[in-house]
């Protein structure tokens, strides 16, 4: 039975990690360490890393603030387990996660892999909404979960695993921040890596609790996926750009009734068509016509911010140059 290391870097959060690790104590495969990194919070969660060790074999380090990326290579220095398993703190993990890794490891072999996220039948239906416009085809965030890709998986890091030697040949993250999961994915399949999705191994990730936070989030992301192309030009593809195409064509739809008055009643037909659509497949989903009404609200808020954060990125590189 090989041996897991959970890495969990945590900021501000010790209410989270509470929860995610009273989710880790029910694991149905328990040969398995946890080592949480403070990110040098403010509010810090010692107690709470201390009052799950008797139910966990658990270490807790407390450092410098350095970002994500660099405290998840700090975990890794000092995990002791054959695979290192990276999870954000805003998750519940499901008890079979680890035996449904194992079991998908012994009959298919990967150096790194991913698994889906999902909402928790508790989660509020705001937060309901959010998972549902982050993992809908309607927003592009289904495409990330799939196993019907012409390329290869690229793992993110809210639920991420990887091998002792994948740590070891490619040194972890070289950016800490802004998208530093996916040029860590990218140079690991460069280097020849095997990476994989396990559909079987999803989390339960909250994400964010408001649309305000939830806007932060997502413009940070269309910025990271800026900073990525500045490594890896030819990683930036035609459907990062969707929300970016969103905002310009919205902003353009504001301009029509002065330009063409018919555009502009075609053009409304389209977005509330889109919309619609996205609350019924929400509110069937889900089976309520809140939370089909909130998926509406995330996933315009999606689509605006990561695109404002795509073109504000986008901008900043060009005049860098």
């Amino acid at each position: 039975m090989p041996k897991y290391s959970v890495i969990v870097p945590v900021y501000n959060r010790p209410d989270e990690l509470d929860e995610l690790l009273a989710s880790l104590s029910r694991q149905s495969y328990t040969n398995f360490e946890v080592v949480v990194v403070e990110d040098g919070s403010t509010l810090k969660a010692d107690q709470i890393a201390e009052k799950w060790k008797s139910a966990l074999e658990l270490r807790y380090f407390y450092k410098e603030n350095s970002g994500q990326g660099f405290s998840r290579n700090f975990g890794f220095a000092h995990a002791k387990g054959e695979y290192l398993v990276v999870f954000d703190s805003d998750c519940l993990i499901p008890p079979h996660y680890f035996e449904a890794v194992e079991a998908h490891l012994r009959k298919e072999p990967l150096d790194a892999w991913g698994g889906p996220d999902r909402a928790h039948p508790s989660f509020t239906p705001l937060q309901k909404a959010i998972s549902y416009s982050m993992t809908s085809l309607f927003t592009t965030g289904g495409i990330r979960g799939s196993k019907k890709r012409l390329a290869a998986f690229h793992p993110r890091s809210f639920n991420m695993g990887i091998s002792r030697e994948v740590w070891e040949k490619t040194g972890g993250y070289i950016i800490t921040r802004m998208g530093e999961d996916i040029e860590f994915s990218i140079r690991i399949i460069e280097q020849g890596f095997r990476t994989g999705l396990i559909e079987e191994a999803y989390v339960y990730h909250k994400r964010r609790t408001s649309l305000q936070q939830f806007y932060k989030q997502l413009h940070f992301f269309g910025r990271a996926r800026i900073n990525i192309s500045r490594f890896y030009p030819k990683e930036l593809k035609l459907v990062h750009a969707f929300p970016a195409a969103f905002v310009a064509g919205l902003l353009f739809y504001l301009l029509l009734p002065l330009l063409s008055p018919f555009l502009f009643a075609g053009a409304t037909s389209f977005l509330l068509l889109y919309f619609l659509l996205i609350g019924i497949d929400a509110g069937m989903k889900y089976k309520s016509a809140k939370v089909g009404m909130l998926s509406i609200g995330a996933a315009f808020v999606q689509l605006w911010a990561y695109g404002i954060g795509f073109w504000e990125e986008l901008e900043r590189k060009i005049r860098k140059k």
